[in-house]
């Protein structure tokens, strides 16, 4: 049988294989521990840390919806001094690369957070979410060009393990801001944060949800992802992390063809904890379809229709 090289490079950071889980969804991964082999994921992201302990929105803060889920979690976590000391020891231990995702109230509270993550031992990369819908200023970095190649730009100047740009979908033109963090340093940019929308009882007329929005999440975004992925593949060389409605191996195949180098599974975790190696058991057999012998052999594959030449005379 054909050897399948799943090794990934994304930048300055190497991965094992593409399969990664996304964060706010598989907690410090140490929940997991008795349903997933850890060690075999190509990375663990961590639920968003912050510089101090946030408490979250108000509940409810998720709701069901056709095909999907809506959060307004609000970034709840115990802060960045809680995490190194009592969530990083575990994590760094794991074989799986820890790309740790931080979120900053301003651009000089984002730049200290990574310098200060970045140089813990067992930290492998640092994801910027500058798209979280749920939070005041979450998406300020990421809908604006100019902000978020700033941003950039003065966390990889201090921070030395590689830099991961989280973007969001909800802007005019998702290349443009997948441009300014490419120019400025990313190691990679993930591909997409969830889409800002609701849930009402009609009945009671009310939201469903206590912060009245949140961010959509599931299957029902995934050709909104797609979408995204293939815009910033044909805008920037710099490599793709492509999340949305992953579930299966065709989609995972669907977003490598599309341009992602890698991708991360979010809330499938919460229907099948054990997806992310189900698709890593299957991703050689997809890769062999093609007559690819490596991850990379099928990156930004997708075959474009040109316009028909116009009829002559």
């Amino acid at each position: 049988m054909t050897q399948v090289d799943l090794t990934v490079q994304l930048g300055r950071l190497t991965l094992p294989n593409p399969v990664m889980v996304a964060s706010g969804t598989f907690g410090y991964a140490r929940e997991m521990a008795s349903l997933v082999d850890l060690n075999r994921l190509g990375g663990v992201v961590p639920k968003t840390i912050t510089a101090q302990p946030r408490m979250g929105n108000q509940p409810a803060r998720t709701v069901e919806t056709a095909a999907g889920l809506l959060n307004s979690i609000g970034l709840d976590n115990d802060g960045v001094d809680a995490f190194l000391a009592h969530h990083l020891p575990y994590l760094a231990q794991l074989a799986a690369p820890t790309i740790v995702s931080i979120a900053g109230r301003t651009h000089d509270e984002f730049v200290e957070l990574a310098e200060r993550v970045g140089r813990q031992v067992g930290v492998d990369g640092v994801e910027l979410n500058i798209s979280c819908p749920n939070v005041s200023g979450g998406v300020d970095f990421g809908a604006d060009a100019e902000m978020c190649g700033n941003l950039v730009a003065g966390v990889r100047a201090a921070c030395p393990v590689a830099v991961i740009a989280k973007l969001t979908p909800n802007v005019t033109r998702i290349a443009d801001i997948a441009a300014a963090a490419s120019a400025a340093g990313a190691d990679a940019v993930s591909l997409i944060n969830t889409v800002l929308g609701m849930a009402v009882d009609w009945r009671g007329r009310r939201p469903l949800l206590g912060n009245v929005v949140g961010g959509l999440s599931g299957p029902a975004i995934k050709p909104v992802a797609l979408r995204c992925v293939h815009q910033v593949a044909q805008a920037v060389d710099t490599p793709i992390i492509g999340i949305g409605g992953i579930s299966t191996i065709d989609d995972v195949m669907e977003f490598l063809v599309a341009g992602a180098s890698a991708v991360q599974i979010g809330t499938a975790n919460y229907v099948d904890p054990t997806v992310s190696t189900r698709l890593i058991d299957e991703l050689p057999a997809a890769l062999g379809e093609l007559g690819a012998t490596r991850v990379a052999d099928v990156v930004r594959t997708l075959a474009i229709p040109q316009p028909a030449a116009p009829a002559t005379a």
